[in-house]
């Protein structure tokens, strides 16, 4: 093989060597300028010449007071505005002091169980000046609420207020999974919050439709757009069936984007998504221009940052926040060089942030509009990936519209082949990720200065704080008035009439809690539940010429044979992390490889887990894990086992620090793979592992074909 450095770099969408007047002849939009339909060159006149974009800082530490530092500091150190990174039990409905999520609490994010404690978070801080945005979906309801009674118990209506609720609920059903009830309920929760924000406040973003997450996942920039303008497109026409006018929905609405490290394609993949959208509105009958114009945030892609040399993410998120600025975005979040490691330090956070001041005042790139305007590359790959994708949405018609397409398993499967030929192509060299497949040296280690913080570390502390606080709430409210605020929230939701959002202010307002709110919903609405998918990958074709892929391949074999079975690995995501890229991909890989791979359905107490993994008779147990809370979630795990008398392996892959590491197999982990680890080296590993036999006698046993 060929090293990794000496191949041609693998683009998401096609690009040729060489481009000429000729591919720009016939293309419709070339004499378009800024601020006119169908807006490719920005949604504003003057873009960045008359206004720079914002910048934007994401974050979230465990207690509200934390984050309120962070947010201050900041303000302070040139951010412009906020965006809220809430812990997963929040996200998904839960209250602090619920038994079952116990291990997640201010794990991801900032937990918010109350008024007061929204309070908390945005003490000292100008509501009435400040834009917020909230990564805010499954609970939108409780938690936007508990927002504007802080903000109207401070005097600021909601008028006042600007910023955005990202309430796109239907990408949850696809890549993060913190969706709380069925498609169809959650679809009327977020045309309810689209409907009361347009009356009451007017300046606030009632919806975020993310691509971003899509783009994590593993969509090329071709599906990222599709599904993001499939789901737009579902919400407009939601709300103009319940009578809403097309221009009004559609000015309410904006978009969120990932940025990779794929320039020319980032940069034609955002100027294509004003020209889709600038289409699409039309097409549901919105006709101003603002509603045709479509605004963006952009944030730098998660998925590209390594543990290993991290510090070369800091090239990366600056190659990607400049493609995102070339794009034409409105504001941008820039993260961190540790973030694949834990949530970023103050150093890093600092950097993140200059990133951009450096940007916007030392390179002069804000001093020209869209200075891609012309070129034969970029504006040939702008119009051909607009053309892809409406090709794209037209198959999702053809699946019944987005939710159809969710339902009948299109869109996971488009989603999973774009995920594992990127790790396929990775694996082999042919996608060169540098310090980690080229240019690597041995002693290469995650450097963790300044962000190694234990796995779950603090959540238990948090927990009980926040049980503290929630207590006291109760203590000193009018229980009547919560009971029929709540009462009246699930009759709303049982009949279908009145809007769930006015009601659940009045909820927050007489101190009832985010989970107390969701469980009135529950009452009518059952949790939806989310199967973590497997199958096959791409793994054979792409490695077949690699040594360590085919090394490991034989290791099943091996242990097949001796088995007479196929070996067979128990799949898990143990608490409230949705996130099952990883987990995907692995399986995938190990299927190809020859296991036997079964799932456990996601947000699986351990206990659960433990009884599947003996009814299914598995080898071993594979925990993926990417939010933090697998110490505490792992450790609930080996005791179930220990009680159960399971002598069954286990082993955790995910977001692992050494300090991570080093607790799981004190307590009896038998492997650890850190984000970065091979799928040969996984495969490898759980052979052995799973066999129960040492590498020596592994290799006595002849290799047959499997059943």
């Amino acid at each position: 093989m060929k090293r990794p450095f000496e191949r041609r770099r693998r683009h998401t969408v096609s690009l040729k060597p060489l481009y000429t007047r000729a591919d720009t002849e016939g293309l419709a939009h070339l004499d378009s300028l800024p601020g006119e339909a169908p807006f490719v060159r920005g949604p504003y006149t003057s873009m960045y010449t008359g206004r720079r974009w914002t910048i934007r800082q994401y974050a979230g530490y465990a207690q509200a007071a934390d984050t309120n530092l962070a947010f201050r500091t900041a303000l302070a150190e040139g951010a412009q505005g906020l965006s809220v990174a809430f812990d997963l039990p929040t996200q998904r409905g839960y209250d602090s002091d619920d038994p079952q999520v116990a291990a997640d609490v201010g794990v991801t994010g900032v937990a918010i169980d109350t008024v007061e404690d929204m309070a908390r978070l945005f003490a000292d801080i100008a509501l009435e000046r400040t834009s917020v945005s909230m990564t805010m979906n499954g609970a939108v309801l409780p938690v936007l609420a508990a927002f504007i009674v802080v903000a109207e118990e401070r005097g600021v209506a909601a008028a006042q207020l600007t910023g955005t609720i990202q309430n796109d609920i239907l990408k949850e059903f696809i890549t993060r999974n913190t969706c709380i009830f069925a498609p169809e309920p959650s679809l009327r929760i977020a045309a309810d919050v689209v409907e009361y924000l347009a009356s009451h406040a007017p300046r606030f973003h009632a919806l975020s439709v993310s691509g971003y997450h899509f783009q994590e996942a593993g969509a090329d920039p071709v599906l990222e757009l599709a599904l993001t303008m499939a789901d737009a497109r579902a919400y407009v026409l939601t709300l103009v069936e319940r009578g809403m006018g097309a221009d009004d929905v559609c000015e309410h609405i904006s978009f969120f984007f990932g940025v990779g490290t794929d320039f020319y394609a980032e940069i034609a993949k955002l100027r294509a998504a004003r020209l889709v959208w600038s289409t699409l509105a039309a097409q549901c009958g919105a006709r101003s221009a603002r509603a045709r114009a479509l605004r963006m945030h952009c944030q730098t892609s998660g998925w590209s940052l390594t543990a290993q040399k991290p510090l070369n993410n800091v090239v990366r998120t600056t190659v990607e926040a400049l493609a995102a600025v070339f794009g034409g975005t409105q504001s941008l979040h820039t993260n961190a060089y540790d973030e694949a490691l834990a949530l970023p330090c103050a150093a890093s956070a600092r950097v993140a942030r200059d990133t951009q001041l450096v940007l916007q005042h030392e390179t002069g790139i804000c001093d020209v509009i869209d200075p891609w305007a012309g070129s034969y590359m970029m504006e040939s790959l702008t119009a051909d990936i607009a053309a892809r994708v409406h090709a794209l949405l037209g198959e999702i018609d053809g699946q019944g519209g987005i939710v159809g397409a969710i339902r009948s398993g299109w869109v996971r499967e488009r989603l999973d082949r774009c995920a594992l030929e990127v790790q396929a192509q990775i694996e082999s060299g042919e996608r060169a990720i540098v310090g980690v497949n080229g240019y690597r040296q041995e002693d290469d280690v995650p450097d963790e200065s300044g962000a190694a913080r234990g796995p779950g570390l603090g959540a238990a502390q948090v927990a009980r704080h926040q049980a503290r606080r929630i207590a006291g709430v109760k203590a000193k409210r009018d229980a009547g008035r919560v009971g029929a605020a709540l009462r009246a929230l699930e009759q709303a939701a049982r009949d279908g009439a009145g809007n769930l959002l006015a009601l659940t202010i009045e909820c927050m307002r007489a101190r009832a809690t985010v989970g107390e709110c969701t469980r009135a919903l529950e009452a009518v609405w059952p949790r939806h539940t989310v199967a973590l998918q497997v199958g096959a990958g791409a793994y054979h074709d792409a490695l077949s010429d690699d040594p360590a892929w085919r090394a490991a391949c034989d290791a099943v074999a091996r242990v097949g044979a001796a088995f007479g079975r196929r070996p067979r690995v128990l799949m898990t995501k143990l608490g409230q992390d949705g996130h099952d890229r990883g987990a995907r991909v692995v399986a995938a890989a190990l299927t190809d490889a020859g296991f036997d791979v079964v799932a456990s359905p996601l947000f699986a107490p351990a206990a659960d887990v433990c009884s599947q993994a003996i009814a299914a008779q598995a080898d071993v147990i594979g925990v993926s894990s990417l939010s933090g809370a697998h110490g505490a979630l792992v450790l609930e795990l080996l005791e179930q086992l220990r009680i159960r008398g399971a002598a069954m392996p286990v082993v955790v892959g995910g977001n692992l620090d050494g300090e991570s590491t080093r607790i799981l197999q004190a307590a009896g982990v038998a492997a650890c793979f850190p984000v970065g680890s091979s799928v040969s080296d996984i495969v490898s590993g759980l052979a052995r592992i799973s066999g129960h036999l040492d590498p020596a006698r592994l290799h006595d046993v002849g290799t047959a074909s499997l059943p």
